[in-house]
């Protein structure tokens, strides 16, 4: 691994941050884009609503299913090379996805895309935590996290100018420079790294991809067939069973796909539960909000967009110094206060909507709930994956990415059924009748997040102490080796 030099990041550091960094853009990016899109989708492919959910839950669905085989695969076969091989595969997708001429091949493309944003985020993280000693993972996370939050903070905004200036076809088209252009630089600018485990758990990869696929096909149907459906009743059903099987056999397992020695970690365990959390609560929020301002307030899709851009704009600008306190000040207070924080701006949220509010009575609780965000993500980011072994950051980040999917899923499906129940699209006071309380749930969500980061180690230790690199200076003769021994046999009492 490399060393920063006095602090700073290496040029090899630097470049993996920066690459990393492409690849989770372009995701986030894209997952964001397409909301704003939906309408004109509709319009020339004379698709239906359930066309068009599709067109959202396709991408969704494949997304959260492949994270953990991605990390599995990248820890057996490379990382850098499936890293490439997760750009290359989304870039080409991005492209039928431009092309498709029916809402069927737009739904197929998207799965595809998915498939590839799957490959590309858990590899993304997996290679910027092994580029960067756990000291400084912290700033790292907090930079990478910037990247991430000013892909959200655009993404509206750009599927509103592209969408009215261009067609939405280039929503889609805008994906393949950026892919492309990454390619050689990680190929020439990026060190291969594998994890432990000599094959594929392939029992692991079967079990864990069905149960998954059923968690999210039950999540995504449920408000359109009804949670007591037997298409939504069973899929879920079947997901816990398989859940359960998933688990006996990691137990089993000679190198498993999820070793569940992880969990012994605090950090990993109650990291991972809170950015199910975390997240699932801020894609509620997002979801209802975007639509909030253009059924009951009456804006189009880039009014709508540009009046995001509270909620976006503290993330840019708050995650890397977030993620520096973070390796100073321990990861639960920054988790817990930013849940907190969330909480609190949420639930104004709830507490004030009307369908004759101002959008300025918006501003201040939509920048406290980012301003939440960005304190939490890089500090839990930090303890649920940079706190693992070398070895095992593969399959960490990977475990980390599907929880913060499926919790996106879980976020977005709650609410919604808060929603159908007490509002609908009626009237701008039918929604905000059921606006209101479908937030209030996605405040909840937080609050549960942030008792859940209650249970983090203040500050967690890595797993693997690494070892700094031995520095050669001329010492008088004798002294040296006297000194070494002590340091050898009383420095590890130390520890």
């Amino acid at each position: 691994m490399s060393r920063t030099n006095n602090g700073r990041a290496t040029a090899e550091q630097r470049w993996a941050l920066v690459l990393a960094s492409v690849g989770s853009f372009m995701v986030v990016l894209d997952a964001l884009i397409v909301a704003t899109a939906l309408t004109a989708i509709q319009r020339d492919l004379h698709a239906s609503i359930e066309d068009l959910e599709w067109t959202v839950n396709a991408y969704t669905l494949s997304f959260a299913v492949l994270l953990m085989t991605s990390a599995s695969l990248g820890d057996r076969f490379g990382r850098r090379r499936l890293y490439v091989a997760g750009l290359a595969l989304f870039a080409a997708a991005s492209v039928a996805c431009a092309l498709a001429p029916s809402t069927g091949a737009l739904i197929a493309a998207r799965v595809v895309q998915g498939a590839g944003a799957a490959i590309t985020m858990p590899l993304a993280l997996g290679l910027l935590n092994a580029a960067f000693p756990p000291e400084r993972r912290g700033w790292a996370l907090g930079v990478y996290g910037s990247v991430t939050g000013l892909a959200a903070l655009l993404g509206p905004v750009l599927g509103g100018v592209i969408t009215e200036g261009l067609a939405w076809q280039w929503i889609f088209w805008l994906n393949v420079p950026i892919g492309l252009l990454a390619i050689p630089f990680v190929l020439s600018r990026v060190k291969e790294g594998f994890g432990q485990g000599a094959s594929v758990d392939l029992p692991g990869l079967v079990l864990f991809t069905l149960a998954a696929f059923g968690l999210v096909w039950g999540l995504v149907r449920a408000n359109s067939a009804g949670w007591g459906a037997l298409t939504v009743a069973g899929p879920l059903a079947g997901s816990a069973v398989l859940a359960l099987a998933f688990v006996v056999w990691q137990s089993r397992a000679r190198t498993p796909m999820l070793p569940l020695r992880l969990f012994g970690s605090r950090a990993f365990s109650a990291g991972n539960a809170v950015i199910f959390l975390l997240n699932g609560s801020m894609m509620g929020a997002i979801f209802f909000m975007t639509q909030y301002l253009q059924v009951a307030m009456g804006l189009g899709p880039l009014g709508a967009g540009l009046r995001m851009l509270p909620w976006g704009i503290a993330p840019f600008l708050i995650a890397p110094r977030a993620g520096a306190l973070a390796d100073r000040l321990g990861v639960r207070p920054l988790v817990v206060a930013g849940l907190v924080l969330q909480t609190a701006g949420m639930g104004w949220i709830a507490l004030v909507a009307s369908p004759d509010l101002s959008y300025a009575a918006l501003v201040t609780p939509m920048s406290i709930a980012g301003i939440g965000f960005a304190l939490a993500i890089p500090a839990v980011t930090k303890a649920a994956v940079s706190t693992s072994a070398p070895a095992d950051i593969g399959r960490a980040s990977g475990a980390y990415s599907t929880m913060r999917q499926l919790g996106g899923a879980f976020g977005v499906a709650v609410p919604a059924a808060v929603f159908g129940a007490t509002g609908g699209y009626a009237s701008a006071a039918a929604f905000t009748d059921g606006f209101s309380p479908a937030v209030g749930t996605a405040a909840g969500l937080a609050l549960a997040g942030a008792l859940v980061g209650l249970l983090l180690p203040a500050t967690p230790r890595p797993a693997v102490r690494e070892a700094a690199p031995a520095i050669r200076r001329p010492v008088a003769a004798g002294s040296a080796r006297t000194s070494g021994w002590r340091r050898r046999t009383h420095g590890s009492g130390r520890r």
